[in-house]
């Protein structure tokens, strides 16, 4: 899976990308992160300050950023996967857009080679980005964000969990076994303030039906 982000703050990611199971996985070649910096497709600056943004019309608080910038970014994108013969989905997060859940990473990972993330800020995105590309819009919560890159690495997380290697092993995805948020691990007796804090006996007892059976009713709310 390739994912090719829109962004004028490619540094944000770093350190995310490069740990843990993300940064192996880009390692091991599972996946491939790009960045296109729209700053870099600003036409007619006379500086080393490329604005992106601009004021709203119709009035109102804050800027807006241009149109142009964005489609050339994605042009670029879209020119480099074409010519590999990828199948693209283009994602532009949006409060109002549709929720993400895993489902949805799994159809991604099953359906595109490649992932393109426009991630806004400011007060948003010019809206014909949107109609031009005929993007998804999708938002991961009922609240809002400062920008787009926080979203653009819940999804790359999300997504590249469905695909084969990634974890290792496919029993890893907790949504593929009976699973529950209540886990303990050693000592099997805790002691905190003058208090012994024990492990359920179920989860000693070697019964792997019970424990199932446990992690079942954990799961329902039992």
């Amino acid at each position: 899976m390739n994912f090719h982000i829109i962004t004028i703050f490619p540094d944000i990611f770093d350190s995310y990308l490069n740990e843990s199971i993300i940064g192996r996985a880009i390692k091991n070649k599972k996946i491939k992160v790009k960045f296109y910096n729209p700053r870099d497709f600003v036409d007619g600056s006379k500086s080393n300050y490329k604005p992106v943004d601009d004021k709203p019309y119709g009035g109102g608080p804050g800027m807006v950023m241009r149109a142009e910038p964005i489609l050339k970014a994605v042009q670029i994108a879209s020119s480099a996967i074409r010519r590999k013969g990828g199948k693209t989905k283009v994602i532009l997060f949006s409060t109002a857009g549709k929720k993400f859940t895993t489902a949805y990473a799994k159809n991604l990972a099953k359906k595109y080679t490649d992932v393109v993330f426009i991630s806004g800020r400011y007060e948003g995105i010019d809206a014909r980005v949107q109609k031009i590309l005929k993007a998804e819009e999708v938002s991961i919560g009922d609240y809002v964000l400062t920008g787009g890159e926080l979203p653009a690495m819940v999804l790359i997380d999300s997504i590249s969990r469905q695909i084969p290697g990634v974890l290792g092993k496919y029993e890893s995805l907790e949504e593929e076994r009976v699973s529950t948020s209540e886990v303990y691990t050693r000592p099997e007796v805790l002691k905190y303030k003058s208090k012994n804090h024990k492990v359920p006996k179920v989860l000693l007892s070697g019964d792997h039906k019970k424990i199932e059976e446990w992690k079942k009713g954990k799961k329902e709310g039992k």
